[in-house]
């Protein structure tokens, strides 16, 4: 049956690129996104046609077997088709783009992906990521050498190692099938939202309970609020709910909403100079897959990192204990200047240091005996030693010490 529910797509080139290399669809029951590369118009090419061949996928299938086959073959003849565009221009060479694609069929969510951009699920107050980036980093957080949250700030975490391109004609691709029941929300989107806006943003703003369009709108200011340094693809769908059903005409936002195709810059020669590197930022690839001897270079440089890393926390730890160390040292040598009076089993005692212990360890010693017995001072006096005086200095002590002799002379 045709998908009862709603949704939105929505692209944006995002604060610091130039074009938009991104693409997005959503149909009656086939939603996707496809984030390209490759530079100039490489990207939006390679997009461009994921989306396009994508497209005739939208209708209604009897079974999710019937689906996923489909669109594993719509992916793999995607594949020969950037690869036989190459062939017709080769200064495309080097195009290619990630692919996450949703169809709905019954009670069913029938998933392809490859590359990483990426589908949540939110359901029942939480919101979990269903697909894996093939990625660089993901690779190193799969093999517990570093964190997610590490991931996310890794130099290298747009390199990619699956991905639709010109050169592999039969590409790896993840797909599965998963029950979806009405309330849930179904997320598809471009790195350019999931590298800037954490799963807990995301989380809140899919907890409103907002139409697809306004949340959609709210995550896209989070991205943009987030400096948005690359283009930012949404495509939110909601299974049943209170909004309105899908209707009309699908929605194809990005470069593959371009009515007469994309467009090919006019190539300009390279600017050379201290001033001018000879490529521009926001038109460099987000993503690139490495060769595999590049591959290995990638991990010699991570176990590079991670040793720096170990080494650096190890010295940070040894300055911060020898800093400690000196304090303590300090504190104890100043403790050692002080001096008070008090009472040993019977008799006044000059101690060196101060009243106070810190654990086991102590803080006074026994300086000197005064042979004066507590039983010659009055009560109050007597009192007065027990809880101990302190002292400025050794020579305030023996005043102290002095006062009490005569004291104990003058008691009857």
């Amino acid at each position: 049956m045709v998908f009862q529910g709603s949704s939105v797509a929505i692209s944006h080139t995002g604060k610091v690129r130039s074009n938009n290399q991104d693409s997005a669809y959503a149909g009656s029951n086939l939603f996707a996104v496809a984030d390209g590369m490759g530079g100039h118009a490489g990207g939006d090419v390679a997009s461009s046609i994921a989306i396009n061949r994508l497209a005739v996928l939208d209708h209604v299938y009897e079974t999710p077997s019937d689906a996923e086959r489909a669109l594993r073959d719509a992916i793999a003849d995607t594949a020969a088709r950037l690869i036989e565009t190459v062939k017709t221009q080769p200064e495309l060479a080097g195009l290619g783009t990630t692919v996450s694609a949703l169809v709905m069929v019954d009670d069913y969510a029938v998933l392809a992906h490859i590359g990483d951009s990426r589908v949540y699920l939110y359901r029942d107050d939480t919101l979990t990521q269903i697909t894996t980036d093939h990625t660089f980093v993901q690779r190193l957080v799969d093999s517990g050498r570093i964190t997610p949250e590490e991931a996310r700030y890794h130099p290298r975490r747009s390199v990619l190692m699956r991905v639709l391109g010109d050169t592999d004609a039969d590409p790896e691709l993840d797909t599965f099938i998963m029950p979806t029941q009405p309330g849930d929300r179904w997320l598809l989107c471009s790195d350019g939202l999931s590298g800037v806006v954490d799963d807990s943003h995301a989380a809140k703003a899919l907890g409103q309970g907002l139409p697809p369009g306004r949340t959609a709108d709210i995550l896209l200011r989070q991205a943009l609020d987030g400096g948005a340094p690359d283009n930012v693809t949404i495509v939110l769908v909601d299974v049943g709910g209170q909004h309105p059903v899908f209707t009309g005409t699908p929605t194809i936002v990005g470069s593959a909403s371009t009515p007469t195709g994309v467009e090919m810059p006019t190539a300009r020669p390279a600017r050379t100079g201290w001033l001018h590197t000879g490529r521009q930022a926001a038109n460099e690839p987000t993503h690139f897959e490495p060769a595999p001897e590049f591959l290995e270079e990638l991990i010699e440089e991570d176990r590079r990192r991670a040793k720096s890393r170990r080494v650096c926390w190890v010295v940070s730890l040894v300055v911060v204990l020898a800093a400690l160390g000196i304090g303590l040292f300090a504190g104890y040598s100043w403790t050692q200047t002080r001096y008070f009076v008090g009472a040993d089993e019977d008799t006044v005692v000059v101690y060196r240091g101060i009243q106070q212990n810190i654990g086991p360890l102590t803080l006074s010693t026994r300086w000197a005996d005064t042979g004066i017995d507590l039983d010659d001072l009055p009560g109050f006096v007597r009192d007065s030693v027990e809880q101990t005086i302190t002292a400025d200095s050794l020579d305030h002590a023996q005043r102290i010490v002095n006062q009490l002799r005569d004291t104990a002379e003058d008691s009857p």
